[in-house]
């Protein structure tokens, strides 16, 4: 069995201080590290991390350096509408308002600093296909 013990999501960045800001007010992360290539946020129970990395770090082959393309990352949180009141609040980029999915989630699509789509979705009480 090939066991995973930690996965660490990192996101390459122009701007650390407005990614750093942009997880942390949207999210329950704290700052566990940050420097001037490199921020590790932990979620308050200790379980999920996200890295966000200076996209120009010698560390990031230079094939990466460029803006993401083809993935986006999902956070499913209580509420939606509470992350958008935050979004809007904080003058966020919001690509789609929260609205109601045929599979069951209420969603929310948002850019990030560095152009990284960021899906907000909560599970709809009681639905059913």
């Amino acid at each position: 069995m090939k066991q995973i013990d930690r996965l660490l999501i990192n996101i390459c960045s122009d701007n650390l201080a407005a990614s750093r800001d942009f997880y942390t007010k949207l999210f329950d992360f704290q700052v566990e590290y940050d420097s001037d290539w490199f921020v590790h946020l932990l979620s308050q129970d200790k379980k999920l991390e996200l890295g966000i990395i200076k996209r120009t770090n010698e560390i990031v082959p230079s094939e990466f350096q460029q803006s993401p393309k083809g993935f986006y990352i999902t956070f499913v949180v209580d509420s939606t509408d509470d992350v958008f009141s935050i979004a809007k609040s904080e003058n966020f980029e919001i690509l789609n308002e929260p609205s109601d999915t045929f599979y069951g989630q209420r969603r929310l699509l948002l850019k990030d600093p560095d152009g990284s789509l960021v899906d907000v979705s909560s599970p709809i009480k009681n639905f059913s296909f």
